[in-house]
Formats: C-alpha cells, structure tokens, sequence
C-alpha cells in the first residue's frame, strides 16, 4: 500500500509539473503515433535524439560566470535556484544543442534577442518584445509571464520570492553560458 501510494504522488507531481507549461507550438519528438483520418496510416514520430553531452564546467568558473551577473543576481544561490527550476525543466532543457520542448532551449539566453530561439514557434507578443534577456529582463519574465505578454503560450504562473528569482537566475547563468 505505501509503495501504491508513492507512485500516486510522484504520477501527481509529474502531471503538475506538466500543468505548468503551456502548448507553444515548439518541436518536441514523442515517439507516438499520429491519428490519421480513415483509410490513411501513419507512422511514429521519431523519438528524440539523446542530448549532447554538456562539456565539464568546474564550480568555480560556475562562481565566474554568477559574479558576471549585476546585483542581487551576483549573490543567487546556484544550489536553490537548480531546486526552483526543477519545474521549469518540464518545459526547458539548458544544454547546448539541446531540443526544444513545449519550451525553448535555454542554452545562450543571456544575450539572445527574445523569441529568437532557433526551431521554436513563438507567440507573436514574445516575437515582439523587441529586448535582448538579460538578468533583470528574466527576472521580470518568471516574476508573471502574462504580465509581460499578456497572450503569450506559456502558462507558467511565476516565481513570487525575488530571493528564488534571483537564485533561478544565478542557476541559468552557471548552466547555459560557455565559461570565459
């Protein structure tokens, strides 16, 4: 019964962390079939790639890449924020070359021009936001994405602790920059 019982939560959990992202209309592979109308068949969809491996980044150029950030960004905590965005990686893989998902890639955030990701399909309004990401711009962005875009795809409520913000975004940094 107790085993029953932890499966249970952890198919629960998994089906929020689900919940949290919306449909964007980004490429994602799952390995099941398509429906096709009567009479026509369909084949499976290719099943992703593995991811390529991440090259070995040591804590301490992690530490260099955080102290790069300006304040309070330069003091996050890279430990919470990689527990914060714990559900952020139902939506988001961070390593370089890595796929989309129902979210894009977030490997060279900082820097990037917005809704520019290569191979994902963007809403309109995030296309439009016509800024490069930057700490404060993802702060502002995870704070409430539908403040931001109002019609944006993503349904991610928002982190409202600006400690976690800041440690999520210290996370980022350490994991989807290339040391210098």
């Amino acid at each position: 019964m107790r085993r029953t019982g932890s499966l249970i939560a952890v198919t629960l959990m998994a089906g929020l962390g689900l919940a949290a992202c919306g449909k964007s209309g980004g490429s994602q592979a799952t390995g099941t079939e398509a429906e096709a109308p009567a009479g026509e068949t369909t084949t499976a969809a290719p099943v992703a790639a593995a991811e390529p491996a991440a090259p070995a980044v040591t804590d301490e150029q992690k530490k260099a890449l955080v102290a790069e950030l300006p304040a309070p960004y330069n003091a996050g905590d890279i430990a919470n924020g990689k527990k914060v965005f714990m559900v952020c990686k139902t939506c988001h893989t961070l390593n370089e070359g890595g796929s989309n998902m129902t979210g894009p890639n977030l490997w060279g955030v900082f820097g990037r021009k917005a809704g520019s990701a290569a191979g994902f399909n963007y809403s309109d309004g995030v296309k439009a936001l016509g800024y490069t990401w930057d700490a404060q711009k993802i702060d502002t962005w995870i704070t409430n994405p539908k403040a931001v875009v109002a019609e944006t795809k993503m349904s991610f409520v928002g982190v409202k602790d600006a400690k976690d913000r800041a440690d999520v975004i210290a996370y980022l940094k350490s994991e989807t920059s290339a040391p210098k």
